[in-house]
């Protein structure tokens, strides 16, 4: 990583800020997550019987932990702060999981919409609330017959006192940009935001009333997107990322504000806070030098070198046959710490741990709760 001047008193603000942040009390006994690859802590692996493969998990766990990370999410970060354990998977069967404190039903690959026959996973947020429902439905009648299951299981209350929180809809746009046009995907927009507002309501009849719901990042900026749809260099930014990924995100996320709004007018009794994931992640590509960083773009754990250190084709941790006998193996770079993105499509560790700092000042939430957190307002890069 390059040590600038603006290093040490990063590294001072990560570790103040982590230590003070656990004195604050969020009062949430338990988290039920809905999501995709930026909070799955294992669902796809479980729920499709795959694996990820070395060196996945490095900097954290040491092996790979179902995460498409070289250690922990923005969630687990989250998590961390509100001392509360990190979620298990809701299809994780093995281990005994725990799910006390809440459960983990995001899914690698997800959409707000139905999923379809080529979509990475089947479990859309659709099929997630369902599994939501089983779940509370099964917890419920468990604690009616038995008590011995209190200490892997959440408390009745906790399902109306818990935080509910979203990560979701990248995927619905990424993906779109494959087989749509720009004005396609715009126009796609409302469709999405109306089966996202569908299955809140059904959350909210079955008590849901604390929401902590992030937007979707600078879409441009993601490596695979950058290979795929930048080779024309007038299609980029002064950043290097795709404008019309940015555009959509941009729009999306301009409905998806609208609409929590539209929520919190429809149901007075719920509490939504709003996080511009967006603007978070956009600084951080702006501005990765400031922060400790030496690659905005390019993949730490990737195959081809050049700038992007990308291919579709082996992904990371993957040997591949390509180009006829050419054997291709897509390893981790010697530091993470140095890189914004991990595998072309997710973040490092480093960059959670970036994005959750700033997420957790709370400048960047609708309703904003900074004024909580009085003790990280005066802190200077």
């Amino acid at each position: 990583m390059a040590f600038n001047i603006f290093i040490p008193y990063f590294f001072i603000f990560i570790s103040v800020f982590f230590t003070l942040s656990n004195s604050v009390t969020f009062n949430y006994p338990a988290v039920f997550n809905f999501g995709d690859s930026n909070s799955d802590t294992g669902g796809l692996i479980a729920g499709l019987g795959d694996e990820l493969n070395s060196p996945h998990g490095q900097s954290f766990f040491k092996k790979p932990s179902g995460r498409f990370c070289d250690g922990r999410l923005i969630v687990d970060f989250l998590m961390d702060a509100m001392n509360l354990p990190f979620l298990n998977p809701y299809l994780e069967a093995i281990g005994a999981p725990v799910f006390k404190k809440g459960c983990n039903f995001a899914v690698a690959g997800s959409t707000i919409m139905p999923a379809t026959a080529n979509s990475v996973s089947p479990f859309s947020f659709k099929v997630q609330v369902a599994q939501f429902l089983r779940f509370k439905d099964r917890v419920n009648d468990i604690q009616t017959k038995s008590k011995k299951f209190d200490k892997y299981l959440p408390a009745d209350e906790y399902f109306q006192k818990g935080l509910y929180m979203f990560d979701i809809g990248q995927n619905d746009l990424a993906g779109a940009f494959y087989s749509k046009s720009l004005d396609q995907i715009l126009a796609s927009i409302p469709t999405i935001m109306e089966e996202f507002g569908n299955e809140i309501k059904q959350l909210y009849d079955e008590g849901a009333r604390n929401l902590w719901i992030h937007n979707t990042g600078p879409l441009g900026c993601l490596t695979q997107n950058v290979a795929k749809f930048g080779s024309d260099p007038s299609k980029l930014d002064e950043f290097g990322c795709v404008i019309g990924h940015n555009q959509a995100a941009k729009l999306f996320n301009l409905q998806f504000h609208a609409l929590c709004k539209k929520l919190q007018g429809q149901y007075p009794d719920i509490n939504v806070t709003y996080i511009d994931i967006y603007t978070v992640k956009s600084n951080l590509i702006a501005n990765y030098s400031r922060y400790g960083f030496e690659q905005p773009i390019m993949a730490c754990c990737g195959y081809g070198g050049g700038s992007l250190n990308y291919d579709s084709r082996v992904s990371c941790g993957q040997t591949k046959v390509i180009d006829g006998n050419n054997t291709a193996t897509a390893k981790g770079c010697d530091d993470s710490t140095e890189y914004v993105s991990w595998d072309g499509i997710h973040y490092t560790e480093s960059a959670n741990q970036y994005v959750s700092s700033q997420i957790l000042t709370g400048k960047f939430s609708d309703p904003p709760f900074s004024d909580r957190m009085p003790f990280l307002l005066n802190l200077k890069f």
